[in-house]
C-alpha cells in the first residue's frame, strides 16, 4: 500500500497530517484519514477551500468533523499554487506550529511535500483499489457514486421531489406511492400532525409564529430523511406550501415565513389536481376553499423558479405520469 519512503506498517507517529480539497469528502477520504488515525497519536486534517468552490468549504469542514470526530479539522483559504510544494510545506508548518511527523496522502506529490517538512510520507491506496472513488466522480454523478458517500453528503446531493396541493387532493397518497416506486424515503406533512395536536387541545386560533414552528420542524425532518434516502427524497409538502396555508388561515402575508420558504430545498414540484371528490377525515375544514387554494398553488408555483407539473387522474395515472416526468428530467439532475 505504501511507496516512496519506506515506512513500517507497524510504525506509529506523533502528529499526522492529511491535506486536500475534499471536494466533496467521500469514503476514500475517510479511509485515508482513518488510516492516519490508526497510526498517529494526533491527526490534523487541512481542508483547502475557495469561495468559488461548488460546495462551500465551511460545509465540507463540518461534514469531516462529523465523519471523523477524532481528527482535528482545519480550514484554510486556498490561495496558493497547488504545484508549488515548497510554498505549501512552509505554510503547513506555519499553520500547524511545527512540522508533522508523517503525511498521509494518496497522491504522488506527497513524497516531495512531506520531505520538504522533514516528515515521513505514507502512501495510502494510490490505485484506489480499496475505495474506487474520487471527488471528481462524485461531483459529476453523485447518484452513480452513492455507495461511496456518507449520510451528510447524501443529504446534500439527494434530489427532493415535493408534492403540494389543496385539501383532499391526494398529496399523501402520491407521496407514499412515489416513494415505494423509487424505493426511497418520504417525509410526511408535519403541519397535519401539528393541527391534530392543536385540535385536541381545543385551540382554534392560529398565530403566525406557529407556522414558523411547522416549517422549521418540517425542514429538520426532511434533512434527516435525506440522509437515509435512495438518491431521491419525496416530500409531502414543504415550507413553500406552508406559505399558502398561512394565507388560508391568517389571510395575510408573513415576511419571515416567505423568506424561509424561498430558501427551501426543492428540485421539482408536483401539484395534485382538485378534480377528485373531497373526503372528510375529521380534520379537514376547507372544502369550500379547495378550488381557490388549488388556484393559489398554481399561481405561486408559476412565480417560483423550480419546474412543476400538474398531476390529474386516478391514483395509478398520477403515479405513472410522475415517474415518466422524473425519467425525462434525469439528465438534468446533476448538481
Amino acid at each position: 500500500m505504501e511507496t516512496g519512503t519506506e515506512v513500517n506498517a507497524a510504525e506509529r507517529f506523533g502528529l499526522g497530517l492529511v491535506v486536500g480539497k475534499f471536494l466533496p469528502p467521500h469514503r476514500g477520504h475517510r479511509f485515508l484519514i482513518e488510516t492516519a488515525l490508526s497510526r498517529c497519536e494526533r491527526v490534523v486534517v487541512i481542508i483547502c477551500g475557495k469561495p468559488v468552490d461548488p460546495i462551500p468549504p465551511e460545509l465540507r469542514a463540518g461534514w469531516l468533523r462529523e465523519l471523523v470526530p477524532q481528527a482535528e479539522v482545519m480550514l484554510i483559504d486556498d490561495r496558493y499554487d497547488e504545484n508549488d510544494s515548497r510554498v505549501w510545506a512552509e505554510n503547513t508548518m506555519g499553520w500547524l506550529g511545527r512540522a508533522p511527523d508523517a503525511v498521509f496522502t494518496s497522491e504522488d506529490y506527497g513524497e516531495r511535500y512531506a520531505g520538504l517538512m522533514g516528515a515521513r510520507h505514507v502512501m495510502v491506496d494510490r490505485a484506489r483499489l480499496v475505495v474506487p472513488c474520487s471527488g471528481t466522480a462524485v461531483r459529476q454523478d453523485p447518484f452513480a457514486m452513492w455507495d461511496f458517500i456518507d449520510p451528510p453528503l447524501r443529504e446534500w446531493f439527494a434530489k427532493r421531489i415535493v408534492i403540494v396541493g389543496a385539501e383532499s387532493t391526494g398529496t399523501t397518497t402520491l407521496a407514499m406511492d412515489l416513494a415505494a416506486a423509487l424505493d426511497t424515503e418520504w417525509v410526511a406533512e408535519y403541519g397535519r400532525e401539528y393541527s391534530m395536536l392543536k385540535q385536541g387541545s381545543c385551540d382554534a386560533n392560529w398565530r403566525s409564529e406557529e407556522f414558523m414552528d411547522i416549517v422549521r420542524e418540517q425542514a429538520r425532518r426532511e434533512d434527516a430523511a435525506a440522509r437515509r434516502a435512495n438518491r431521491i427524497l419525496v416530500c409531502d409538502t414543504n415550507s413553500f406550501a406552508t406559505v399558502q396555508w398561512h394565507r388560508r388561515y391568517m389571510g395575510t402575508r408573513f415576511a419571515e415565513l416567505e423568506a424561509f420558504a424561498a430558501a427551501c430545498r426543492a428540485d421539482v414540484y408536483f401539484l395534485t389536481g382538485d378534480e377528485i371528490p373531497f373526503e372528510q377525515d375529521g380534520l379537514r375544514d376547507g372544502e369550500h376553499l379547495r378550488h381557490d387554494m388549488h388556484r393559489w398553488f398554481e399561481e405561486a408555483l408559476t412565480a417560483q423558479p423550480k419546474p412543476w407539473f400538474l398531476l390529474r387522474g386516478s391514483r395509478e395515472t398520477r403515479l405513472s405520469h410522475a415517474l415518466e416526468i422524473l425519467d425525462e428530467l434525469r439528465l438534468e439532475w446533476r448538481r
